[in-house]
């Protein structure tokens, strides 16, 4: 694996996990770093879990251990092995590789027979309220719950029950098997919590083996027993979990793995929850999980970011104990550094206005040398060709401009980057006042490499009429226009700040280069596809919706840095 994975703590104070970690190692509790990654394949994976997957994956190598990637397939009615198959993608896609790929399924049955050995002890009962009977006994943070009338329940009984409820005896909802505690508790999941309910439903990978499901806070921690996990790395909303999660080990005096928790990802602009996501796609409002302006790995995969930014983005994050809002821009700001150093440019014209260089002749075709990327010598160049009629960018000309615009205007001068300097002499106009061409001269001692080079203020960018290739250019914003989406006030619906304007799709002009790059892609596997920069305008990838008679760029992020500021301000 990449040297680049590894996390590179001799650059930067330790975070706490891996103080504990020294620690347990340097007193001889662990021999070997056991992580695991413990997905539940009802949806596709975010940016939330690319940060868990880098955090579990880069401490186990970090320290000479390993990882095992475990489904917690609990829940039959939400899972599905599409969303198995899209996790292992991105996972591979990060960069990462699992040690052991299990699913709590496998532990269907050793799982039963602990809740029997549980009920034995006198630890469990099964229940017959119903699911609001249950919600209600339970009490509140300042009153305790009520215990259940079937709580005292002889062993024998619960055994018979238990026994009847795997066999199918029972309808969904007739009967849970709950953890005997404490109804009185001040944390209120240790109240009786649920191990088991009826779910008659057919299981993706058990088929309809079993009709009785564990509850997470039943089988996560006895699952990481049996895996012999040493640090159970959980996002903070676990923590008040823990307390069960020990409970449930220290009576059935297992393998003693151990959960930590740390802050959870909060991004800017962003939600991060599946039931949402799926909302999204479910409703129609956005393309697919794989659409460019979803969080989901894939849709950043598709919108053209790379493993190795998103790699980057988690380390930069960090490692905190409380929940804090990262912004955005700080991920835009791992990817445009990396691709600044690796992206090839090429010029493409979005919103087009046709030039005529009258003084030009028409059946000329010369070229100009242009390097393919000024950060990377190595890259080499490459031949733009140029011919009496040009597109420019619609708002590089302006008819009456303010007192600092240094683009074309009437009379004035620019030069067409890597070609001649041209000036504007006349402006054509459709019957509705809209310019439809500018007449141009060009001066002929203007061209690079000639003895007589001359300065003007402005540069643009441009493409050859007849060299130029159709294209569908879609330019992507923020899926959301309120920044902190954890915070809207309950009763408002997040669906009501989704940004109107989070895709523009425009035809635009591109060189025959970048038509072939596109075409290539529509071939190619993703990791193969061209991330360039449209000089000028920012950063983008062809889409696998391209075909070779109809490129289809995505922007990835434009070329400004907002986040620059940000960071050399902190």
């Amino acid at each position: 694996m990449n040297e680049e994975l590894t996390i590179a703590s001799e650059e930067r104070p330790l975070n706490f996990l891996e103080e504990i970690i020294r620690e347990d190692l340097a007193q001889g509790k662990h021999k070997t770093i056991i992580t695991r990654f413990p997905p539940e394949p009802n949806g596709y994976l975010h940016i939330g879990h690319a940060k868990s997957i880098c955090l579990n994956f880069g401490l186990a190598k970090q320290y000479g251990g390993y990882t095992n990637l475990r489904f917690d397939d609990t829940n039959p009615t939400k899972e599905d092995t599409e969303y198995v198959d899209s996790i292992k993608d991105d996972i591979r896609w990060l960069g990462f590789s699992w040690a052991n790929e299990f699913y709590a399924s496998d532990y269907f049955e050793r799982l039963y027979e602990w809740a029997h050995e549980l009920i034995r002890k006198g630890l469990a009962y099964v229940d017959d309220q119903s699911q609001e009977e249950i919600r209600l006994n339970r009490g509140t943070v300042t009153t305790p719950g009520v215990n259940s009338p079937y709580r005292e329940r002889n062993v024998e009984e619960n055994a018979d029950l238990f026994t009847r409820m795997k066999n199918g005896e029972f309808p969904d909802g007739s009967k849970v098997l709950r953890a005997k505690i404490d109804m009185a508790h001040p944390n209120m999941l240790m109240r009786d919590p649920l191990m088991y309910r009826i779910i008659h439903t057919e299981h993706h990978r058990t088929g309809n083996k079993w009709c009785i499901y564990p509850m997470y806070d039943y089988a996560h921690g006895q699952c990481d027993s049996i895996e012999n996990i040493t640090h159970s790395v959980c996002t903070l909303e676990f923590d008040v979990h823990r307390p069960l999660y020990d409970w449930f080990i220290e009576k059935l005096s297992i393998y003693p793995s151990h959960q930590y928790e740390f802050a959870r990802l909060n991004l800017t602009y962003t939600v991060m929850s599946k039931r949402k996501l799926l909302e999204l796609v479910r409703l129609g409002l956005v393309s697919g999980w794989d659409d460019p302006r979803m969080p989901t790995i894939c849709g950043l995969r598709r919108r053209g970011y790379t493993p190795s930014s998103i790699r980057r983005f988690a380390e930069k994050v960090g490692v905190a104990k409380r929940d804090n809002v990262i912004d955005i821009s700080l991920m835009e700001w791992c990817l445009r550094e990396e691709l600044n150093k690796s992206a090839n440019r090429y010029m493409a014209v979005i919103d087009p206005v046709k030039i005529v260089i009258t003084n030009y002749p028409e059946d000329r075709t010369e070229f100009f040398s242009a390097p393919l990327n000024p950060e990377d010598p190595q890259a080499g160049t490459r031949q733009i060709p140029f011919t009496r009629e040009v597109y420019i960018e619609r708002d590089d000309f302006m008819e009456e401009p303010p007192k600092k615009f240094f683009r074309l205007r009437p009379g004035g001068e620019v030069r067409l980057k890597y070609g001649y300097i041209i000036r504007c002499e006349r402006i054509v106009k459709d019957s509705r006042g809209l310019i439809t061409q500018l007449e141009c001269t060009l001066d002929p001692a203007s061209r690079p490499g000639s003895d007589e080079w001359r300065s003007v203020k402005g540069t643009i960018h441009w493409v050859s009429v007849p060299h130029a290739r159709k294209a569908e250019v879609r330019l992507f914003d923020r899926l959301f226009v309120e920044p902190y989406m954890g915070a809207i006030p309950e009763g408002n619906d997040y669906k009501n700040f989704l940004n109107p304007e989070s895709l523009c799709t425009k035809e635009a002009y591109i060189d025959e280069d970048l038509a072939a790059l596109a075409g290539k892609a529509t071939q190619a596997q993703d990791e193969s596809r061209a991330r360039v920069q449209f000089e000028r305008l920012g950063y983008f990838v062809p889409d696998p919706d391209s075909t070779g008679l109809k490129p289809v760029f995505n922007r990835i992020c434009t070329l400004r840095d907002s986040f620059t500021k940000t960071m050399s301000q902190s």
